[in-house]
């Protein structure tokens, strides 16, 4: 039986967290570490992806903290059931470097950032506070997996690059919507990870980069 805590109202610039892992180890020692910082809180815990959902869908966090290999749904699969059901919760996938190939693969379900497990607190914070605030980060120890062997083209997904050369276009989120017949909510988190792969940090960005480097017409 995993926490499900009890807490006093949030305050509004707190961060609030759920942990999910299946070794108690680790997620009491990613606890402790966020103890330390004031602005952030840990509101339950986890040992799998399907209590993972379930106490996502009650606490409502800021920000999943998600393991990768998990028994029963593990961490991808969870994360793509957490954007359905709670999209206003993002997640952190806390990987194993030996995980690194997962990336692409976490990306697609739909995961906001990626920090490595023996990561410095620094960075872990660093992460936490980045996917809160809607946008995207990668763990700087994983970028040359990240980027090894892929060009910008192949970081993109087909619906991403379809969704860019609308934006190219001049068409706004909620027309892109209407051309996709998609929710202008799925439109955005496709945007917010087009902006993290390609490292932009604005929509216009992100078009520069991507007529630059051929991805768009």
């Amino acid at each position: 039986m995993t926490p499900d805590y009890d807490l006093p109202a949030v305050a509004s610039e707190e961060i609030t967290c759920l942990i999910v892992d299946d070794h108690e180890v680790v997620r009491e020692g990613l606890r402790l570490s966020l103890s330390r910082a004031p602005h952030i809180r840990v509101i339950g815990e986890a040992a799998d992806g399907e209590a993972a959902v379930a106490l996502a869908e009650r606490r409502r966090p800021n920000v999943v903290i998600m393991d990768v290999r998990m028994p029963g749904m593990d961490g991808l699969e969870a994360t793509k059931v957490l954007m359905d059901k709670v999209p206003d919760s993002a997640v952190l996938i806390f990987t194993a470097y030996s995980e690194r190939s997962l990336l692409s693969r976490g990306l697609e379900s739909g995961a906001k950032g990626y920090v490595l497990k023996e990561a410095p607190h620094e960075t872990l914070l660093r992460a936490i506070e980045k996917v809160a605030g809607g946008e995207g980060y990668v763990d700087p120890a994983l970028m040359p997996a990240f980027l090894t062997g892929r060009d910008k083209d192949d970081m993109l997904t087909t619906r991403e690059r379809e969704i860019l050369q609308l934006l190219a276009d001049g068409m706004s989120n909620a027309d892109v919507a209407t051309q996709l017949f998609i929710s202008q909510e799925t439109v955005k988190s496709h945007v917010r990870h087009i902006l993290a792969k390609l490292e932009a940090d604005t929509r216009t960005h992100a078009v520069a980069i991507a007529l630059r480097e051929a991805i768009i017409d």
